[in-house]
């Protein structure tokens, strides 16, 4: 049992952070179970381990696979540190440089409101899944969260939830409802980041229709971003045209929660 507990634990923290299955395999390795207060010594040195190679060796060895860490500045954070230790922020160049681009450019419509990502790539290997996405495996994608206002109608970096995740700005009445055509053809996967929130918060903020349109339309007049995943509904509320914002399809999970951008 033991043994099974451990390739569940090595295959779970390599789902999750890419890197911490090896680290918890030589956290074993190097602590043995009849040593006093093993437990507790091997949850030491797993933790020092991890953390000295998420922020210290990974990002001078990324570059070897393509990617980097992103650049982060006043106008461009993360939304949680929880990205970032669990090596979920790595991108392309070429990506990095759009992010940069997009923030800076938004912050002169904008001043103060940051550009805030969610969950980008990990640093090493194409095609090694980022669970639950379907896409982000070769660096050039990363979720962006919608910008929102507070009950005085002032933009705020404030987030409704603590994942950024699963707060969704469902379709009116009288907007196509992509949504219930995916569930009911049996995509029961569509709906389900509300169930990624890790808690709600802010429940007083609202969906910030001009600033989002604002971010979105930067975005899409950055010549090296070939595509921009939205709902449907989002799209046609904020009168938005361009090509390059589209439908990402029924297999995927819905997109009223964040936006989704991927680079050339």
């Amino acid at each position: 049992m033991k043994i099974i507990f451990h390739i569940l634990k090595i295959v779970l923290l390599t789902i999750i952070t890419q890197i911490g299955g090896v680290i918890y395999l030589i956290s074993i390795i190097g602590i043995k179970s009849n040593v006093t207060k093993y437990r507790f010594k091997r949850s030491i040195l797993f933790a020092t381990l991890y953390l000295a190679t998420t922020f210290l060796i990974i990002p001078q060895i990324s570059s070897y696979f393509g990617r980097e860490k992103i650049k982060e500045s006043k106008y461009l954070v993360a939304h949680s540190v929880w990205y970032k230790i669990l090596n979920r922020n790595y991108v392309t160049p070429k990506l990095n440089k759009v992010l940069t681009d997009i923030s800076d450019k938004f912050n002169n419509k904008h001043n103060g409101i940051k550009i805030i990502y969610l969950d980008a790539n990990f640093p090493f290997f194409d095609n090694f899944p980022l669970l639950p996405h379907l896409s982000h495996h070769d660096g050039k994608k990363i979720d962006l969260t919608f910008i929102y206002k507070t009950e005085d109608t002032k933009l705020t970096n404030k987030k409704p939830s603590r994942s950024g995740y699963g707060v969704y700005e469902n379709p009116f009445k009288n907007e196509y409802n992509q949504i219930n055509i995916c569930k009911n053809k049996g995509y029961w996967q569509y709906d389900f980041p509300k169930y990624l929130t890790l808690g709600k918060m802010h429940k007083q903020l609202t969906f910030s229709e001009k600033a989002t349109r604002n971010l979105l339309l930067i975005s899409a007049n950055q010549k090296n971003i070939s595509k921009i995943f939205i709902e449907p509904h989002l799209k046609q509320r904020l009168n938005l045209t361009n090509k390059k914002i589209r439908y990402h399809g029924c297999q995927a999970v819905r997109h009223d929660d964040h936006i989704h951008i991927q680079v050339k």
